[in-house]
């Protein structure tokens, strides 16, 4: 995940050779049914969960079921699906720092979040210092982290150099495992951005915590399909943006009722 890169140091008036921690990133190419899909930068770890999170949230697939064979060479991923006509939009270039260009974003097509998840006000912040303690972030200062909870407990901790690419690995990870994403929430290191919200929206994901912020769109989206919103986390603070009902023990008429 990473390659001890020659240096110079400097510290004030000092300066010398050294080796510093620097994290790897390549370029991966994704084949569906021999047509290319996709070009993502990510950190060469978890390939097969990051390719079946990823066909997921795009809806080329609708479970890991789907596909007949997934076959990794090198930087090419080449993948073969039991119905060969899935529908593919055009190529897609995913960078490492933002996600690229993302999916179009159809507020009718996204479904609602559907759980019954309540969320003790007291975990988010244990939880969020747990997730995002990443020895990685520390040595390279330069990998995102996505934490995924389930009742109560971390059930997976992903590290990649792009939040979207680490989110898909989770899902992808998660879907694997026939885990119950109703009754799950994610954490994340970075900025939650409205391609964030849609893939917790199409896998149902019932809330999204960062210690950072979030966007306006991304808010606007999570409000009309029941996806509760959390950023800010610090120490025993946190900003509570959308459906504070399922968090407990906070006040949930602070926030207005939006209109139109």
């Amino acid at each position: 995940m990473y390659q001890e890169i020659p240096c110079i140091k400097v510290n004030g008036e000092q300066a010398g050779c050294g080796m510093h921690e620097v994290i790897v990133e390549k370029p991966l190419s994704l084949f569906v049914n021999g047509r290319a899909v996709l070009t993502a930068v990510t950190s060469p770890s978890m390939i097969e969960e990051f390719v079946t999170g990823y066909l997921y949230t795009e809806r080329i697939i609708r479970s890991p079921d789907d596909i007949e064979s997934l076959q990794v060479r090198d930087a090419d991923v080449r993948v073969i699906t039991k119905d060969l006509v899935s529908t593919l939009g055009p190529k897609k270039t995913v960078l490492s720092g933002c996600g690229g260009s993302g999916s179009f974003l159809d507020f009718s097509a996204l479904p609602e979040i559907q759980s019954d998840l309540c969320i003790p006000r007291d975990e988010i912040p244990a939880m969020v210092k747990v997730a995002l303690e990443s020895e990685l972030h520390v040595k390279t200062g330069g990998i995102h982290v996505v934490g995924l909870i389930i009742d109560g407990e971390l059930a997976a901790v992903v590290e990649d150099i792009g939040r979207h690419n680490a989110l898909d690995k989770v899902v992808g990870s998660a879907l694997l495992k026939k885990m119950d994403l109703s009754r799950s929430y994610i954490i994340i290191s970075g900025r939650i951005s409205s391609e964030m919200v849609r893939k917790c929206l199409v896998v149902n994901i019932p809330v999204i915590v960062s210690r950072g912020a979030t966007t306006t769109f991304a808010l606007e989206i999570a409000e009309k399909k029941g996806l509760t919103v959390i950023g800010f986390v610090r120490s025993t603070k946190m900003v509570i943006y959308t459906h504070p009902k399922r968090i407990t023990g906070v006040p949930c008429n602070c926030i207005p009722e939006k209109k139109g």
